[in-house]
């Protein structure tokens, strides 16, 4: 290969490096305004790590407003985005993130049995998501939620998982330090909050004024918005 043909091949991977880019960015703009079909669709055609993991956090939340019945059929599919993210690079945080992500929605549809394996997966795909990036702040999140609402089934569930009411507040308190203004990271840990016991109202109370007084920048953060008020509003 000669020097004009090397410098010709760097430019062209640098142009289409630099497209790659804007498609992600478009196929993020596109979710960020609800549009998570449209996202996921293009999203998962860029055939990349961080789109294939777009893809799966697309699909989930996507799945969150669809009809009921629909809802496994899309976890399943965000769970397929997720693992194709993680083979394309098996260090794509997000990509292990939203395997867990997917996996704890999916958990709530199946049985006692398939639910409990599905935690002990999911727990270990958020524990890698840390473990490849420490400030990804809705793995925290997730974690924190995870050990509230196995904590709240009790019994063989806590026993079998070894989920503990005492990593609960940390895992969020992690979250909400690193990104403050996320209205979800507040609404969860209310969530979670109440899960543990009707005791702690005061505390989930705090975290749902906290939540209604933050700016929503998405359409899922306008959906959290008003969640948080809802919620607010069922606690007085």
């Amino acid at each position: 290969m000669t020097y004009f043909t090397r410098i010709a091949a760097l430019s062209a991977a640098v142009l289409l490096s630099a497209a790659g880019a804007q498609s992600l960015q478009s196929a993020q703009s596109l979710f960020d305004q609800g549009k998570w079909q449209e996202a996921a669709k293009a999203a998962a055609a860029l055939n990349t790590s961080a789109g294939y993991a777009l893809a799966a956090e697309a699909t989930t939340m996507g799945a969150g407003i669809s009809p009921a019945g629909s809802r496994k059929a899309l976890y399943q599919q965000a769970q397929s985005y997720a693992n194709k993210a993680i083979k394309l690079n098996a260090n794509n945080a997000e990509a292990y993130f939203e395997l867990a992500r997917a996996q704890g929605r999916l958990a709530q549809t199946a049985g006692i049995l398939e639910s409990l394996g599905l935690a002990g997966d999911m727990k270990k795909n958020l524990q890698k998501a840390i473990s490849l990036n420490p400030k990804l702040a809705g793995a925290y999140v997730a974690l924190g939620l995870w050990n509230a609402e196995l904590v709240a089934k009790g019994g063989a569930a806590t026993l079998a998982t070894g989920a503990d009411a005492k990593q609960v507040a940390p895992n969020f308190q992690k979250a909400i330090q690193l990104e403050p203004n996320r209205i979800i990271h507040r609404l969860e840990y209310a969530n979670a909050l109440m899960l543990l016991s009707s005791k702690n109202k005061a505390a989930a109370t705090e975290q749902l004024r906290k939540a209604v007084s933050l700016t929503p920048k998405t359409y899922w953060d306008r959906l959290d918005l008003q969640n948080a008020q809802k919620r607010l509003n069922s606690l007085k």
